[in-house]
C-alpha cells in the first residue's frame, strides 16, 4: 500500500513539473491580438478612403482583422467634445495603437495619450508641426508620427486659372477652428499676387449647418470658389455645389473626392494610397519600432480629376488642353 501511495505521489509531482515547464511555453506561443482604435472627425469620402487603405495595408503586412487584429472604429461627427471622449476611451481601453484621421481628431488623441505608451499614427493631417502633433517632420519625437495630405496650394489654384482664366476674385470657405485650413488659407494669401489674383474673399463655417450661409455670402463677391481640405466644409459640400450651380460660380477643391460630389476639378492626393502609407507606418510600430524614429512624410500629388458635367452645371467649359492632362474624368 505504501508503495502505491509513493508511486502516485511521484507521478503527481512529475505532472506538476511537466505543467510548470510546458504552460509558460504554451503561453508564449499564444497568438497576440492587437487592438487598434480608429477615429475620424467626420464622414466624407477622403477620410473614409484613408481608413480603408490603412486596414488593407495592415492586412498585407500580416495584421488581419478577425485573426490577430481587432478594430474599434469611432466617428466624432464633427463634435470636438465627442472627439476628446473617443480619444480618452481608447486610452481607457488600453488599445495597442490609434489611427487618428484628420487634424482635429489627431490633436484630441495626442492630448489623450500623454503619459501613456500608446502610439498614435495620424493620417490626412495637413501640417502636423503647426498642429502641435510632432516636433519636426524628420524627428517627430514622442509617440506620434504619420502621413500628411499637404498639397501645394498655388498648384491647385493654378488649375482654377487654367480652366477659367478670367478669375481675379477668388472665394474660399473654411472652418477657422481647423488648423489644417488656416495653414492652407495663409498659403493662398501668400500666393495671391504671384497668381495674378486681386483679392481672396473668405467665408467661414464652424459647423456643416453653416456651410450654406457661408457659400451664399460669396454670391456676387467672387469669380470662383476654391475649397481647402477642410473637413467641415467638405462634409457639407452639397450646399456649396447648390449655390454655385444656381449662380454660375465655378467651384474647385483641394481633394479629388470632392469632384465626385460636385466640384469642377482638383489636383490632390489619393487618400486610399495615403491610408496604405499609414498602414505601413503602423506595421513598423507594432513590430517594435518607436514612432519617434519614423519620420512623418507627405504623399505626392497624384492626379488631376475633372468633371465636364459639373463644369457645365456652373456655366463653364473646360478647355481641351486641360482635359488632356486629366488622370480622371468624372
Amino acid at each position: 500500500m505504501k508503495k502505491k501511495i509513493i508511486s502516485k505521489l511521484f507521478l503527481g509531482l512529475c505532472l506538476i513539473l511537466v505543467l510548470a515547464l510546458v504552460l509558460p511555453f504554451m503561453s508564449g506561443c499564444a497568438k497576440k491580438t492587437y487592438v487598434i482604435g480608429i477615429t475620424q472627425i467626420i464622414t466624407h469620402q477622403a477620410l473614409d478612403d484613408n481608413r480603408q487603405g490603412f486596414m488593407y495595408q495592415l492586412a498585407i503586412e500580416g495584421f488581419v482583422e478577425g485573426d490577430n487584429v481587432e478594430y474599434i472604429f469611432r466617428n466624432a461627427n464633427g463634435d470636438m467634445t465627442l472627439a476628446a471622449t473617443i480619444a480618452n476611451q481608447f486610452v481607457a481601453d488600453k488599445v495597442d495603437l490609434i489611427l487618428a484621421i484628420s487634424t482635429p481628431i489627431a490633436q484630441a488623441c495626442v492630448q489623450a495619450v500623454e503619459g501613456t505608451n500608446i502610439p498614435v499614427v495620424f493620417g490626412s493631417v495637413t501640417d502636423p508641426v503647426a498642429a502641435g502633433l510632432i516636433d519636426s517632420w524628420d524627428n517627430p519625437g514622442g509617440q506620434v508620427t504619420g502621413i500628411s495630405d499637404w498639397a501645394d496650394v498655388p498648384t491647385q489654384v493654378r488649375l482654377v486659372l487654367d480652366v477659367v482664366p478670367s478669375v481675379k476674385k477668388l472665394g474660399t470657405i473654411y472652418n477657422a477652428g481647423e488648423t489644417n485650413s488656416l495653414v492652407q488659407i495663409e498659403a493662398l494669401k501668400n500666393a495671391k499676387s504671384s497668381l495674378g489674383l486681386t483679392s481672396i474673399v473668405e467665408a467661414t463655417a464652424s459647423t456643416t449647418a453653416e456651410v450654406l450661409t457661408a457659400a451664399q455670402s460669396l454670391v456676387g463677391q467672387v469669380d470662383a470658389i476654391w475649397i481647402p481640405t477642410d473637413n467641415t466644409v467638405v462634409a457639407g459640400i452639397a450646399a456649396v455645389v447648390s449655390v454655385c450651380e444656381a449662380n454660375d460660380i465655378p467651384l474647385f477643391a483641394a481633394d479629388t473626392a470632392t469632384v465626385k460630389n460636385g466640384a469642377i476639378g482638383a489636383i490632390g492626393v489619393d487618400y486610399y494610397e495615403l491610408g496604405k502609407e499609414c498602414g505601413k507606418v503602423a506595421a513598423r510600430i507594432l513590430r517594435g519600432e518607436k514612432p519617434a524614429d519614423i519620420p512623418a512624410k507627405k504623399v505626392a500629388l497624384s492626379g488631376l480629376s475633372l468633371s465636364p458635367t459639373n463644369a457645365a452645371a456652373m456655366g463653364v467649359t473646360i478647355p481641351e488642353a486641360v482635359l488632356d492632362r486629366a488622370t480622371e474624368i468624372v
